[in-house]
């Protein structure tokens, strides 16, 4: 099992917008996330100091092949179109990395 964080930003005119599509999840994106091997999956929304909404998220991944189950989830029609419901309301970090929508984070610390 493998531990991943990350961090985005929201626009802060879609901090409401965010939290009801996340309220009431689609339950084949909820399914997808399952069989892709993702567990303990949680966003947290906190306002930085200067106004700016980020986002948190953290998961657990059980697979075997990370990259296989991403590139499922990707794929997947249903995945897409709840996609194109968030990606409005987010910012993905300019420093993040070719490829990332979310910036992925470093564990530095980790305890049971």
């Amino acid at each position: 099992m493998k531990r991943y964080g990350s961090v985005l930003k929201l626009r802060p005119e879609k901090v409401a917008e965010y939290k009801q599509l996340h309220a009431a999840a689609w339950p084949d994106v909820l399914k997808m996330i399952r069989e892709c091997h993702i567990r303990n999956y949680s966003i947290y929304l906190r306002t930085l100091d200067d106004g700016q909404p980020c986002l948190f998220s953290y998961f657990e991944y059980t697979g075997s092949d990370f990259e296989a189950d991403m590139a499922r989830m990707a794929a997947d029609p249903t995945t897409q179109r709840w996609w194109e419901c968030c990606k409005p309301c987010q910012l993905p970090l300019a420093s993040r990395a070719p490829g990332e929508w979310w910036s992925n984070m470093e564990e530095v610390f980790h305890t049971d």
